[in-house]
C-alpha cells in the first residue's frame, strides 16, 4: 500500500490538519470496525478466550516484527509508563548503584520511578543537562562509571521532539556493562525501531500514537537473556510455564517456573479491545512499511520548519537537520507551562490555528506539531499559509 492509498483509511483528514500524532494518532476505518465487531461479540455474548488469546498472540508477533524482536521478547503491557517501570524493578539495585538521565527532555514518566528507586533502593540519580534541545549522549557517557547499572532515553523526546543518537549512546553503554533502557512512546511506528541495529537492552511502547490505536496498551521489549535474570515484582498466572496444554486456571507443582523472555512479567486479562484496534493498524503499518514511513514523515517535517523559518518563526532546533524526526517545535522551549505559552504571540498563533481547522498541542510554552503517516504535503502547506496570514 502506498501513504495516498492509506490516507483514505483516515477519515479524520477530511476537514482538518491533523499534526498531533505525538498526543494520539488517528485510527484508521480498518481499526474502528475491528472495535466495533469486537463489542458486537461482546454484546451478544459471542467472545471466546481461545480467539482473544490468539488474536494477543497475533498482535505480539506483529510488534516484534515491527522492532526486529523475537515474540518471546515482547511483553503485553497497560502502556509505556508501565513497561519502564517493570523494568526497574526487576533489576537487583545494589546502593550506590546508579541510573544516568537528562531529566529536563524526558516525559515525566521516566523520571519519577528513578527518583523513587533513589528512596526505597538508595540508588543515584545522575542527572545531565541538554544541549540546544537534545539528549547529550556524549555527557550521559561521561556521567557513567564503575556502578552505572541503566542509561535511558527517549528515542524522540516528547519535547521538543528531537531524534537521540541511541546506537551512540548504547555502544559505549555496552562497553562498560550500562544497561540501556528506551522510551519509545514517540518513535515506533513512525521512526525506525529496530532494537537488533539500535543495540538496546530495554524499549517500551505505547499505542496510542504512530500505532494509531487506543490508550492502555503497550509493549516492553527485553533482550531474552537479560530478561531471564530479571525478578518480576508482580506474579499470576500468565507469566507462568505449566505447559502448552495447561488450562489457565492451573496452578501447578508449587514452583515458580516462569515463561521465557519477557514473558514473564505479564499477569492475566489484556485490555483485548485495545488488542482488536492496534491489529489492523499494525497491518497497515507493516503494508506501507517503516522504511516508506519515516522518510515520508521527516521530510513533512523538514517542509514544515523550512516554511516556518522562512517566516521568521522561532523553530527549535532551527533548519532542519538530523535532529529532526516527525515533530516541529515553534516557540521558544520551556516558556510556559503544559497548555499555555508565556509568550502571548504564541499562544494567539496557537489559538488563530486551531481556529482555523489544525490540531496540535502545547507542550512546555512550545507549539508542538508533530506528523503522521497520514498528512501529506497539502496540510503542511496550509499551517505554513495560516502563519503567513496571522503574521499578516
Amino acid at each position: 500500500m502506498n501513504l495516498s492509498e492509506a490516507r483514505e483509511l483516515f477519515p479524520g483528514v477530511r476537514d482538518q490538519v491533523y499534526l498531533n500524532v505525538s498526543l494520539n494518532g488517528l485510527m484508521p476505518i480498518p481499526s474502528r470496525d475491528a472495535v466495533m465487531a469486537h463489542l458486537e461479540k461482546r454484546v451478544m455474548g459471542g467472545a471466546v478466550k481461545e480467539e482473544l488469546h490468539a488474536q494477543a498472540e497475533r498482535v505480539r508477533a506483529l510488534v516484534a516484527g515491527l522492532i526486529g524482536a523475537d515474540p518471546v521478547e515482547v511483553a503485553i503491557t497497560k502502556n509505556v509508563s508501565e513497561g519502564l517501570n517493570i523494568f526497574a524493578s526487576g533489576l537487583d539495585w545494589k546502593p550506590g548503584d546508579n541510573v544516568v538521565l537528562c531529566p529536563e527532555l524526558e516525559h515525566p514518566n521516566n523520571v519519577f520511578l528513578w527518583y523513587h528507586l533513589r528512596e526505597t533502593k538508595g540508588v543515584e540519580v545522575r542527572e545531565v543537562l541538554p544541549e540546544d534541545g537534545n539528549i547529550p549522549v556524549g555527557r550521559m557517557i561521561e556521567a557513567m562509571d564503575d556502578q552505572t547499572r541503566v542509561a535511558t532515553v527517549s528515542h524522540v523526546t516528547f519535547s521538543p521532539g528531537f531524534i537521540t543518537d541511541v546506537q551512540a549512546l548504547t555502544s559505549e553503554a555496552r562497553a562498560r556493562g550500562v544497561l540501556t533502557l528506551i522510551d519509545s512512546a514517540q518513535s515506533a511506528g513512525s521512526i525506525r525501531t529496530d532494537v537488533r541495529e539500535l543495540g538496546v537492552d530495554a524499549i517500551s511502547i505505547g499505542t496510542q500514537k504512530n500505532l494509531l490505536a487506543f490508550y492502555g496498551l503497550g509493549f516492553l521489549y527485553i533482550r531474552r537473556d537479560l530478561a531471564e535474570t530479571l525478578n518480576p515484582v508482580f506474579v499470576a498466572r500468565y507469566g507462568m510455564d505449566l505447559g502448552p496444554d495447561a488450562h489457565e486456571t492451573a496452578i501447578g507443582p508449587g514452583t515458580l517456573d516462569f515463561k521465557p523472555g519477557a514473558l514473564r512479567f505479564e499477569l492475566s486479562n489484556y485490555n483485548y479491545m485495545g488488542l482488536a484496534a492496534v491489529e489492523p493498524s499494525l497491518e497497515l503499518i507493516n503494508s506501507v512499511g517503516v522504511d516508506q514511513i519515516e522518510p515520508h514523515v521527516r521530510g513533512l517535517a523538514a517542509r514544515l520548519a523550512t516554511g516556518m523559518v522562512s517566516l521568521g518563526l522561532s523553530v527549535a532546533g532551527g533548519e532542519p537537520g538530523p535532529h529532526l524526526a516527525h515533530i516541529v517545535a515553534v516557540g521558544e522551549s520551556g516558556g510556559g507551562r503544559h497548555y499555555s505559552a508565556d509568550d502571548p504571540a504564541m499562544n494567539e498563533l496557537f489559538h488563530h490555528l486551531i481556529n482555523n481547522g489544525v490540531n496540535i498541542s502545547i507542550r512546555r510554552g512550545i507549539l508542538r506539531m508533530s506528523i503522521g503517516l497520514y498528512n501529506n504535503e497539502a496540510d503542511i502547506d496550509r499551517v505554513v499559509e495560516l502563519s503567513r496570514d496571522w503574521l499578516g
